[in-house]
């Protein structure tokens, strides 16, 4: 149950920050936000704001998504001959379109729809007691789908098209610059919870309990001058002197290590460094800085060395591809759970990375993905002149076929790696 926990809260965060980009910039470049979700699936609460949107929350938390007007696949299609009831107001305008038998207004007009333009000439046309009338559509009118959500209806001057070149582009960088805030605010908050951050210019070390170095005496603020004969002046130099002197070991060989104490006492310990994973480690870190600033700029030097790490990461994939180097929903889950089981602090940092890493991601220019978007918006920009709205729903189109296909694919090999 604690590892499920982990990743829902992990997951969850990481998406509605990102969602949260798109929402506020959107909002800031005058597009019309019809809904801002947390979860999928069937609701369990909506709440209508001032500004238009309907806040709803829904049954699986599972991260969320923004609705945008005219962004995706944002349409509200009334099919002909559709039963709906109409909310008119004092002025003849119709206020709300009720296509729902959960929200009804017993004061509406029952009509069944022939026609409806709900985004140039805000009209809707029907029969209504066997004679066939027009009405004229409130620009701030609200629709009730099947589902029983209530949104505002999306006409083209608050559609995402219709916003500027550059309000567009921002709205489309913002989840991804999201993600990459959120990461510094989590690996700052990390530098806060585990005391510091630590300090790769020095030699002075904490020890891990039960480690190599504990087991043979080593304490906190100890400094490692040498091991066996290869001088160490900082944290660099401690691991390549480390990898360098256990190449051709085995197991039960001891290291010789020049130890200061924190009295400025120099001696030599023979310590007998533990096998993982293919190395050898002695059990020790380097030691804290604890200032404020330390800590605060220390979660910005842990976010860039964290955005350093998954672009080595992401150029290794793209020359040498292997799914093996993916993970999806399954591999996440396994993350969260390992993290659950060693703490706060395993869990801040996964957090901290998992958003980077989706920040990233969604910057590679695919089409199904924020980064293609950021191009064809880029595109459109060069040429002064709006894309072709088929060619750009195929070109999207393909790229969410090839990220169906990609996810299906990296799921499946993380459920053979998981399980058999």
């Amino acid at each position: 149950m604690k590892a499920i926990i982990t990743f829902l809260l992990i997951f969850c965060v990481i998406v509605v920050f990102h969602e949260f980009g798109h929402f506020f910039f959107a909002k800031r470049s005058g597009i019309l936000v019809r809904e801002f979700a947390i979860g999928m699936g069937p609701k369990i609460f909506a709440h209508t704001g001032k500004d238009g949107t309907v806040y709803t929350v829904r049954i699986l938390p599972l991260g969320g998504y923004v609705r945008m007007a005219g962004w995706g696949e944002d349409t509200t299609e009334i099919k002909t001959g559709s039963p709906a009831s109409l909310t008119i107001g004092t002025d003849g305008k119709v206020r709300r379109i009720n296509l729902s038998n959960r929200q009804v207004d017993q004061t509406a007009l029952p009509m069944n729809v022939t026609a409806y333009d709900l985004e140039d000439k805000l009209t809707i046309t029907g029969l209504v007691l066997d004679e066939t009338k027009t009405y004229d559509v409130d620009h701030d009118a609200t629709i009730v789908e099947e589902d029983g959500t209530e949104l505002r209806i999306a006409p083209k001057d608050v559609q995402y098209q219709n916003a500027s070149i550059w309000g567009r582009l921002i709205t489309n960088f913002a989840g991804p610059m999201n993600n990459f805030i959120l990461g510094v605010l989590v690996f700052i908050i990390l530098a806060f919870v585990q005391g510091g951050v630590h300090d790769t210019s020095t030699n002075r070390i904490q020890v891990a309990d039960g480690g190599a170095a504990q087991v043979a005496g080593l304490k906190n603020g100890d400094t490692i001058e040498a091991i066996n004969k290869d001088k160490v002046t900082d944290w660099d130099s401690l691991k390549a002197a480390l990898t360098s002197n256990t190449q051709k070991f085995s197991k039960g060989d001891s290291l010789s290590v020049t130890v200061k104490r924190s009295s400025g006492q120099e001696e030599t310990v023979s310590i007998k460094p533990k096998e993982s994973q293919g190395g050898y480690l002695l059990g020790v870190s380097p030691a804290l800085k604890t200032g404020l600033k330390d800590k605060i700029f220390g979660g910005f030097q842990m976010a860039w060395e964290g955005t350093t790490t998954i672009l080595v990461a992401l150029k290794g994939l793209i020359t040498h591809f292997s799914l093996n180097k993916l993970g999806g929903p399954v591999a996440m889950f396994q993350m969260s759970a390992q993290a659950s089981e060693n703490g706060l602090v395993d869990i801040l940092n996964l957090m901290g990375m998992l958003s980077i890493n989706l920040g990233i991601f969604n910057l590679i220019p695919i089409p199904a993905l924020d980064g293609g978007k950021i191009v064809m918006n880029l595109i459109e920009a060069i040429r002064r002149k709006p894309l072709n709205q088929e060619i750009e729903s195929y070109i999207t189109l393909a790229g969410v076929a090839v990220m169906v296909v990609l996810m299906i694919a990296v799921t499946w090999n993380d459920i053979i790696r998981a399980f058999f």
